[in-house]
């Protein structure tokens, strides 16, 4: 990631809207007005939906795009970027919350006001202490299975209020053994809703890509159950939605002791900064400028502060909104500026419109937005390519659908670190050969062709020797000493080593204690100037010939040749 590609003024570096907006341009105004508005058509539908999936009044999701896309756009280094709510904090809040409330929606809306407050703070302080480098730890193949066990989740929770039934159940499999024991209560009119706005969203998507075709369904089903009464058919819907601004003012603190807040924050940060990175290093690498992966922090901690004031549940940048923002022609966070001026109108006079708006459709909204997280073809890929990979998907997949989302990827971000361990353990040691006709040697193991060494083993440990690799490459090279007569010299070549810690030094003595024990020269070739610093340090060039650590592996054979010819004559 470009930690930092643009030279800016000290001011800015904080706030970068200065630099956006000391470069912008008329002509750039028309294309920011227009994705703005188009955002703002695309946001409605899909905050009103998140909300309802987080367990919260619909309004709210909406304040969650008006408020966070200010913060965002004064802070955050992403010109396409949109913030708001999504389908996996939402559904984290939903089953996180719910516990922790205890029933009381008074007390529930507070418990995530205060979690967007808690979010912001956490931002600031990994911010403070750069710990950007930390969410690289999660690996994209467990973010891969991470996603596909959200989607199925989401999807699973969506499917009562698709159906009309009660639904319930605490993880993914119980939820499907609720819904199999409510078949016989399905309501075949809330089933025609939403199945038909499901239909339409599907092929708007197909055929109008990009266009705010959410906005377009439901307008027609607030149009079409006012017509039919379809509430007096028993399908739900929205109900009022109060006009106006929300309030501005603090969350409620001392609701939560820190230990019941931090699980539910620091799951949401780590969500919406992997999802919103990801999806911002997109966007600029496509329109060719720097992003700041640790000023997105502070674009990340003031949307969410700002979300808080506002009474509203933690936001993240997500990537389908953002595709809607570029691809309507965003070219700066004006847009979010002017999406955030889009909605507040809309909430100012229009709320009243969004009474009879079924929530079947929301659902299907819900459902269209999140099937795409299931990626069949990914996991087919690393099946494949990788099995330690597709494994590691498997975990991250199966932990949500057993745990929820929020232990989930707390488990997946573990199991990523794990993984990360599991494959420093176990370097690939490569056997050189001669490559026929050359000075040039490669793993015997991987070409065909290549021609031993007559007398010597000459290995390269295709890693860093470190204390949890060491033991293993010292028994793969051991093992070829056993296995192989005649072997006068060993030469190990650190050339693929960037770095040796004491426990691979400790192992460099004992090979070679156990190589003098069978008469068996051991020689270094291609070590680095820190490692070479690093083993005189450790004794090493006491029992080795330290001449030979910077020539390469032909110079060291053709002396060894040499002086072979020289002995036999």
């Amino acid at each position: 990631m470009n930690e930092r590609s643009e030279p800016r003024a000290n001011w800015t570096r904080f706030l970068p809207f200065g630099t956006w907006l000391g470069a912008y341009r008329r002509e750039w105004l028309a294309s920011d007005a227009i994705a703005g508005v188009t955002l703002a058509a695309y946001a409605i539908p899909v905050s009103l939906a998140y909300a309802a999936m987080a367990g919260l009044a619909p309004q709210v999701g909406i304040y969650g795009y008006m408020l966070g896309g200010l913060g965002y756009a004064a802070f955050g280094t992403s010109r396409q970027l949109a913030v708001g709510p999504t389908s996996a904090i939402s559904l984290m809040i939903a089953a996180t919350v719910g516990a922790l409330a205890g029933g009381d929606a008074v007390l529930y809306a507070q418990i995530a006001s205060l979690s967007a407050c808690a979010v912001a703070v956490l931002c600031f302080v990994a911010w403070l202490f750069k710990l950007s480098v930390l969410v690289r730890l999660v690996s994209d193949s467990i973010l891969v299975g991470f996603k596909a066990g959200a989607g199925l989740t989401i999807m699973m929770s969506q499917l009562p209020g698709l159906l009309g039934v009660a639904g319930g159940g605490h993880n993914f499999f119980d939820r499907i053994v609720k819904l199999a024991g409510q078949f016989g209560d399905i309501n075949l009119s809330v089933l025609a809703v939403g199945a038909v706005a499901l239909l339409l969203l599907l092929l708007g998507e197909r055929l109008l890509p990009g266009k705010p075709v959410g906005i377009a369904v439901v307008a027609l089903s607030i149009a079409l159950a006012t017509l039919l009464g379809l509430s007096s058919l028993g399908v739900p819907v929205t109900g009022r939605i109060p006009e106006g601004l929300p309030a501005l003012g603090w969350p409620t603190f001392g609701l939560l002791e820190f230990d019941d807040l931090f699980p539910l924050a620091a799951g949401c940060v780590l969500l919406a900064y992997i999802e919103g990175v990801s999806a911002a290093r997109s966007f600029a690498a496509k329109h060719g400028y720097g992003l700041d992966v640790r000023q997105e922090f502070l674009g990340l901690g003031f949307a969410n502060l700002t979300t808080a004031f506002g009474h509203g549940y933690p936001v993240a940048g997500g990537l389908s909104q953002s595709a809607v923002n570029d691809s309507a022609g965003a070219r700066t966070p004006l847009a979010l500026i002017v999406c955030s001026l889009t909605l507040a109108l809309c909430l100012l006079f229009f709320a009243g419109l969004l009474t009879n708006l079924p929530k079947a459709v929301l659902a299907a909204i819900v459902f269209a937005a999140v099937y795409r997280l299931v990626d069949i073809r990914a996991l087919l890929r690393m099946w494949r390519i990788s099995r330690i990979d597709f494994y590691a998907a498997s975990i991250a997949l199966i932990a949500v659908l057993l745990l929820g989302i929020l232990q989930g990827v707390l488990l997946a971000s573990i199991a990523s670190i794990f993984l990360l361990l599991a494959r420093a353990s176990n370097p690939n040691v490569a056997f050189l050969g001669r490559l026929p006709g050359s000075g040039r040697y490669s793993d015997r193991a991987r070409h065909e062709g290549v021609e031993p060494l007559a007398g010597v083993i000459a290995v390269r440990p295709e890693a860093s020797l470190l204390y949890i690799n060491a033991e293993g490459v010292l028994e793969t090279v051991l093992s070829a000493v056993r296995n192989s007569p005649d072997i006068r010299l060993v030469i190990c070549d650190l050339s693929a080593s960037p770095y040796i810690d004491l426990a691979g030094t400790r192992m460099l003595h004992d090979l070679y204690d156990e190589l003098v024990s069978r008469r068996i020269s051991l020689s270094i070739v291609g070590a680095h100037a820190q490692l070479r610093d690093l083993l005189r340090a450790e004794g090493l060039a006491e029992k080795i010939d330290s001449s030979q650590w910077l020539r390469t592996l032909d110079g060291v054979l053709g002396s060894v040749q040499s002086n072979s010819d020289q002995t036999s004559r």
